[in-house]
């Protein structure tokens, strides 16, 4: 896993992407940034977990809030002040990052950055 200031400064430079990615263990497709931050948070678990949860809404505003205590809480929304769609409670978590939000459109998994 690379150090939080290295994630931040990797994440800063997503601003576009060259290529679509696609597993077939997943629902959807994903940018460049989204591939990075799997791997450099070693995160693939939320890829598998937003993709556990797909509705039909085609844009989709997810969150993953980390607390002290390594819980963390994922939650999806159809845009910001609207309300929760999905919520899931994680137990423990190693992501390095307090938080990060992660756009859902049609069918697309990318950083806001990308957008």
């Amino acid at each position: 896993m690379l150090s939080i200031s290295k994630i931040k400064a990797g994440l800063a430079q997503c601003i576009g992407t060259e290529q679509y990615w696609k597993n077939e263990l997943l629902s959807f497709n994903y940018t460049d940034g989204i591939k990075f931050l799997w791997e450099s948070c070693e995160a693939y678990w939320l890829l598998v977990a937003i993709s556990s949860h797909q509705r039909k809404e085609p844009f989709q505003l997810w969150e993953l809030k980390v607390n002290k205590d390594h819980t963390a809480v994922l939650t999806m929304k159809e845009d910001d002040g609207q309300p929760t769609l999905v919520e899931q409670e994680i137990p423990f978590t190693d992501f390095p990052l307090d938080t990060i939000s992660l756009y859902l459109i049609d069918g697309v998994l990318l950083l806001p950055s990308e957008y």
